[in-house]
């Protein structure tokens, strides 16, 4: 079965800590435990009425952040607040929270030993 990965990095080598400041996506289409295609993709940035509450809950972002690779399945992220990662599982897609190289991390992926850490939801 094919699928595609997207890695949320800010310079194409490591994965980004923060999901929402991120500029880049790495798209990886994977069969087989191979990769079969890899592309790089500027991560869609929202351009609405982005502000803060008083207790600092964004407001507006909707689905607009995830619009870049809305044609991946898996998303590996350095980390991300609650909603953003709410808003990434119901859109369908099997989160990762992980760090260090995108390299590193696609091969653990591949070889199904990738850990998710929930430590790496930001509090909003």
């Amino acid at each position: 079965m094919i699928k595609k990965i997207a890695i949320i990095t800010e310079n194409g080598t490591r994965i980004s800590s923060h999901f929402g400041r991120a500029p880049l996506v790495k798209i990886y289409t994977v069969e087989n435990g191979q990769v079969l295609a890899e592309e790089e993709r500027q991560k869609a940035h929202f351009t609405g009425d982005h502000h803060h509450d008083a207790n600092h809950h964004h407001h507006g972002k909707g689905a607009q952040m995830f619009q870049t690779f809305t044609d991946c399945q898996v998303l590996i992220c350095g980390g991300m607040g609650q909603p953003a990662l709410d808003k990434a599982q119901n859109a369908g897609l099997e989160v990762y929270l992980s760090g260090g190289e995108i390299e590193t991390a696609l091969q653990q992926y591949l070889r199904g030993e990738l850990i998710s850490d929930p430590r790496r939801v930001h509090p909003h």
